[in-house]
């Protein structure tokens, strides 16, 4: 039957929706969540004070310009400010990016197992979205390169990635800039790099020059605590900052999200104490889980990747070869085992109340992502998952 009404662009309605990850669980009067990488801090006790202190002045339209934020963020990380473009969220920035440099018959690569809001803002931009194979779950600047084509526009990278926690070292991101054509854009997603102290690892800020293709977006969502009000930005070459300011909305920051935001990077000692929580408490996690006989993938973010055995006739993990060994084998957990896959993983922690995150859209069917809580939290998922692979 012929549809009534306005048609959407072709490939539109192919797109699968972004799903977040779940809140609450029926009948559950307490959850344990740890589904979404969120701080589990909250925000700052100064980053609240300032969202406060806006509340009188509601009615007024905030700086379209986020001037003073953009000021702040300047001094922080020693950039440009007249470079910086500031967002509802990075996923606004990564859906104006798309927009702005990609359209019919244009190509942007991502790496296999990386954040869906690539392939999302890519394909209703119009444009292919190009999958590329990830080496021990993580991204591989050969293959990249390999797939480049004159019609590749943008390549996006997570560094560190989501859901995999693994990262590139500065040297194999510069490669990849180095060899990259100079008429394709280089998005390199930073969502994460206020949690990794690994000293060969860079943001990527010091590629982005004036004048060249690299683009190095951040957010206000993880370290900061800032998911709820929609704060990111991007640090780009003049022109694409141009560009951006163009495209974005006049007033797509609130108030609200600009004196939280400044607030928060302020506070350099909620900052530190939220990053050495993670670093303790994601390794013991690791740890724990690898005494249990599963396997862990090894990250530097606010969270950590726990593979389950795949159940009979399911598919391996994706580094994984035919006839390879799986270390939940040790405890009984074979890769035939029924009633121990990530899906029965998932079950057993919800009716224990815990929420971690499933990973098949991400193509990592039997892995569950597990942010770093509260130590009560952690000690609650370890103890739930402990009488999961020790059940009879």
């Amino acid at each position: 039957m012929t549809p009534k009404g306005p048609t959407p662009r072709p490939g539109i309605l192919d797109v699968a929706p972004y799903v977040g990850g779940e809140s609450a669980l029926p009948g559950m009067t307490r959850v344990v969540k740890l589904s979404s990488n969120e701080n589990a801090f909250g925000p700052s006790p100064k980053a609240m004070e300032a969202y406060t202190l806006c509340a009188p002045q509601i009615h007024r339209y905030p700086d379209g310009g986020c001037v003073s934020l953009r000021r702040a963020l300047a001094e922080t990380w020693k950039l440009d400010s007249d470079r910086i473009v500031c967002g509802a969220g990075s996923d606004e920035l990564i859906v104006l990016l798309a927009r702005a440099y990609l359209g019919p018959g244009d190509e942007a690569l991502y790496s296999e197992h990386e954040f869906s809001m690539y392939p999302i803002a890519t394909t209703t931009a119009g444009a292919r979205a190009i999958k590329v194979k990830e080496t021990n779950l993580t991204a591989d600047v050969g293959l990249l390169l390999a797939a480049v084509t004159p019609a590749t526009k943008i390549v996006f990278l997570a560094n560190p990635n989501n859901p995999t926690g693994t990262y590139l070292p500065a040297a194999e991101v510069r490669r990849l800039r180095d060899l990259l054509p100079a008429t394709a854009l280089l998005i390199l997603d930073a969502a994460y790099a206020e949690f990794v102290t690994h000293p060969d690892y860079t943001s990527g800020a010091e590629l982005v020059e004036p004048d060249g293709n690299v683009v190095m977006l951040r957010t206000f969502s993880k370290i900061y605590g800032l998911g709820g009000l929609r704060l990111g930005w991007a640090y780009c070459p003049a022109a694409v900052a141009d560009v951006l300011n163009r495209m974005r909305g006049p007033f797509n920051v609130s108030s609200a999200a600009q004196a939280a935001g400044a607030a928060a990077l302020a506070d350099t000692t909620f900052t530190a104490k939220v990053r050495a929580h993670v670093e303790t408490w994601r390794e013991w996690t690791g740890a724990e889980a690898r005494k249990l006989g599963l396997e862990v993938t090894p990250g530097v973010g606010n969270f950590v990747l726990i593979h389950f055995p795949r159940a009979p006739g399911g598919a391996r993990r994706p580094d994984q070869g035919p006839g390879a060994g799986n270390a939940a084998g040790s405890l009984g957990l074979g890769a035939s085992a029924p009633g121990r896959d990530a899906a029965a993983a998932d079950a057993f922690l919800k009716s224990r109340g815990v929420i971690a995150r499933r990973m098949e859209r991400y193509g990592i069917g039997q892995a569950l992502r597990v942010t770093i809580g509260r130590e009560d939290e952690m000690r609650a998922f370890m103890a739930a998952l402990a009488d999961f692979v020790k059940r009879g």
